[in-house]
């Protein structure tokens, strides 16, 4: 279990970066930079075009930004791929390279894949606690989103050192289906996410403080335990 020191660096991190919400096409131009920058120049994955890294999936996404307060650089992305919504029609991305049975159980309308998460390995400026935690404000977006559009599930291909850095925050990934080769060997996974976030408000509440804003972002979390609290008492 996490010790209350990861708390005060989650509150540094806060205090150094800003995660943002993409709500402008100059933010989603900003996400596409940064993407071409990873994973085209640092790590060789995609071609990329006239310094975008972008596909078909980015019109049916929702786009997270970590940038530094101080300097307003950008270091991080992520999005969320709602393909399963309002008839897209692309599905997701990882139904390219995974079995076509992997998010068959999963209710598309309200399920949305993890993509393009990416880091620059050049993160000038920013505090070694900054600099570490970037994944978990990352994902401080993504629970954003996904408050707002009352999704139920993520799923997402993920290198198995991320996996084991999101458990050790109580991010209980659940593989489905065999590791698939894409940029090395990749996980195919999915969270249930009212369920997970009640094992992390119980196991780590800083944690889930922080991932949800002190229960902003993800209010049927609060309204649960308020409920079970009451019921307890009664």
């Amino acid at each position: 279990m996490l010790q209350l020191p990861f708390a005060d660096m989650l509150n540094n991190a806060a205090d150094e970066l800003v995660v943002e919400v993409a709500t402008t096409p100059e933010q989603v131009l900003e996400a596409k930079r940064l993407r071409y920058q990873v994973y085209c120049e640092e790590r060789g994955f995609e071609p990329g075009e006239s310094g975008l890294e972008q596909d078909e999936f980015d019109a049916h996404s929702r786009h997270v930004l970590v940038r530094s307060r101080a300097s307003s650089k950008v270091y991080g992305t992520v999005r969320l791929v709602l393909s399963g919504q309002r008839g897209a029609g692309l599905g997701f991305p990882m139904e390219r390279v995974c079995e076509s049975y992997v998010l068959r159980p999963l209710p598309r309308e309200t399920t949305a894949e993890i993509s393009r998460f990416a880091i620059t390995r050049d993160r000038d400026g920013l505090s070694p606690a900054a600099a570490a935690l970037m994944r978990f404000c990352l994902i401080q977006g993504l629970v954003q989103v996904s408050g707002e559009l009352g999704l139920t599930h993520w799923c997402a291909t993920m290198e198995r050192t991320l996996l084991r850095l999101l458990r050790s925050a109580a991010i209980h990934f659940e593989a489905v289906g065999p590791l698939i080769e894409y940029h090395g060997l990749r996980q195919p996974a999915v969270w249930e996410l009212s369920g997970g976030f009640a094992r992390i408000q119980r196991q780590l509440p800083h944690v889930w403080n922080f991932l949800t804003h002190n229960g902003e972002f993800w209010k049927d979390q609060i309204t649960r335990e308020s409920i079970g609290d009451l019921t307890k008492v009664g």
